[in-house]
């Protein structure tokens, strides 16, 4: 049996196979707000993540360390690549799902769903056929800590999932209270989603 390294606590045995005994745990950076969404950019070996109140995206890489990648970001959240290597993110406050294109700009890939704004979106994955499957739960709605207090004009926060072909935005599950962090089995035959209820609401499900 492989053993795990003394500086992590694991909860699970299978944890030790992916983590080299030896693998130390590096602190890269501090001074943020609260972080989300990290994607990584093998191609550039650098590290994009969301300061989500600060609304900054930062960039991190063993050459430059911590650089400011992009601010005033509505209140960017998770990100993840696309088939194609793009940037795709979920913003808060702007209440859309977006892809950053290669010359820098920002393009709305969705913002409403059956005729009202999204809740804010929150994490997004993307499948091999091209699919975007991201999560609205109405975070960002609660307060203007990590959005602009509203109210959701969503009846239900859903899991959503964006055509490649025509962009259609279909709701593939609606049953959630707060559908959270989301991401696929290996073979993608299973999409897992977080559940996170609410911190304000401790009988809600997490």
């Amino acid at each position: 049996m492989i053993p795990t390294p003394e500086h992590l606590d694991s909860h699970d045995p299978r944890f030790a196979r992916l983590v080299h005994p030896m693998a130390p745990l590096t602190r890269l950076a501090t001074g943020f707000t609260w972080t989300e969404g990290p994607v990584w950019f093998g191609d550039h070996q650098c590290l994009l993540f969301s300061d989500i109140p600060s609304q900054r995206l930062l960039r991190w890489s063993a050459r430059d360390g911590i650089t400011t990648f992009r601010e005033r970001t509505g209140f960017n959240n998770g990100n993840t690549r696309d088939n194609q290597g793009r940037l795709v993110s979920c913003r808060h406050g702007s209440r859309d799902l977006v892809r950053t294109e290669p010359d820098g700009r920002v393009r709305v890939l969705a913002s409403h769903y059956a005729g009202g704004r999204l809740n804010s979106p929150n994490d997004v994955v993307v499948s091999r056929d091209g699919a975007i499957w991201f999560t609205d739960p109405t975070y960002g709605l609660i307060s203007n800590f990590e959005g602009y207090r509203a109210d959701p004009e969503q009846p239900a926060r859903h899991v959503f999932r964006l055509d490649p072909e025509d962009g259609s935005l279909s709701a593939v599950a609606s049953d959630f209270v707060q559908p959270n962090g989301l991401c696929f089995s290996p073979a993608e035959r299973l999409l897992y989603v977080a559940e996170s209820g609410a911190p304000t609401t401790p009988r809600w499900p997490r």
